[in-house]
């Protein structure tokens, strides 16, 4: 509170700018939050890996990002105290593409091919190895270009100096549109993998308590508008944040995105989801042993918004 007794805003950081995060930037532009009595202070964090650091340091009250931050920050910081109180986005949003058409594509087939993985974060990469244990393959047997850019493992893909690539929405359906490329497996198929979630100190989880309870009823309708919304629908709603993504691009980005279910149908962070995560953040050397579930989660604000049963956003 100011000390006029009027509530102060409430600093909400995304990590980076993807269109995987499509809820988040729809309950912006409808207006959600001032819709539950909530003010929301919107800002970008410097750098994906300086997100985390930004809700310990004050900087931020509340940022939407991946688990694996959180728990890099536990790593890295003994008296953590970040907890997750909302998850959005459940699914892995990372494809693969190749060239030509592989509808009979297995992850076995990545032997002896050149694939170039996302370099610019490190969980696509954590979560696709993971898989590959899983299928029974060593991730060291892959051919793997590890430190480009998405843009630039596109580039190469064209050039035919790269059989396949990791990368998310808009590069797929640019590829797609323009015939240089085809999906061949989508990481969400796998099923949930906790991947963006709303977090905060816990302090502060309790202090303002009242204002992230109507922070989550606002993202409870939000994934209830975008579960009965269309792609072209959710892309119109969102297309202040990505002015340079063409609309039709826009929205089959958002299409396929609805359509591999990503996004949650309510806001309850669930178990399974994060433990799949952690496997892979184990498995891949990102952290260990990695930050159990009952530690950096909270569901309660999540359980009692659900349980309220609220309508769609209008």
């Amino acid at each position: 509170m100011t000390d006029g007794g009027t509530r102060m805003a409430i600093t909400l950081q995304e990590s980076l700018r993807g269109i995987f995060y499509a809820p988040f930037y729809v309950a912006l532009a409808r207006q959600a939050y001032a819709a539950e009595g909530v003010t929301v202070r919107f800002a970008s964090a410097p750098t994906p890996g300086r997100a985390a650091l930004g809700v310990l340091d004050g900087t931020a009250d509340v940022c939407w990002g991946g688990p694996m931050r959180v728990m890099q920050a536990y790593a890295r910081t003994p008296d953590c105290d970040l907890v997750h109180f909302a998850e959005v986005v459940t699914r892995d949003p990372f494809l693969l593409l190749g060239r030509a058409p592989r509808p009979d594509f297995s992850l076995r087939d990545l032997l002896g091919l050149r694939f170039g993985t996302v370099s610019e974060v490190p969980t696509p990469w954590m979560c696709l190895q993971e898989d590959l244990r899983r299928a029974g393959m060593a991730p060291a047997r892959i051919d793997r270009v590890s430190d480009r850019s998405m843009a630039d493992n596109v580039a190469a893909l064209l050039r035919g100096d790269l059989d396949v690539v990791q990368v998310f929405e808009p590069f797929a359906a640019a590829l797609e549109a323009d015939g240089g490329g085809n999906v061949w497996y989508a990481a969400a198929r796998r099923g949930p993998t906790s991947y963006t979630t709303f977090y905060t100190r816990r302090a502060l989880l309790r202090d303002r308590r009242e204002e992230l309870h109507g922070m989550v009823r606002a993202i409870d309708r939000t994934l209830k508008w975008v579960a009965r919304a269309d792609g072209a629908a959710i892309a119109d709603a969102i297309a202040g944040f990505f002015p340079d993504v063409p609309p039709p691009l826009l929205a089959a980005a958002c299409a396929r995105y609805k359509a591999l279910g990503i996004w949650g149908a309510d806001p309850v962070l669930p178990r399974t989801g994060y433990d799949r995560l952690l496997s892979g953040l184990v498995s891949g050397g990102f952290v260990s042993p990695g930050t159990p579930f009952d530690v950096a989660v909270d569901n309660s604000l999540a359980a009692d918004v659900v349980a309220e049963n609220l309508p769609p956003l209008d």
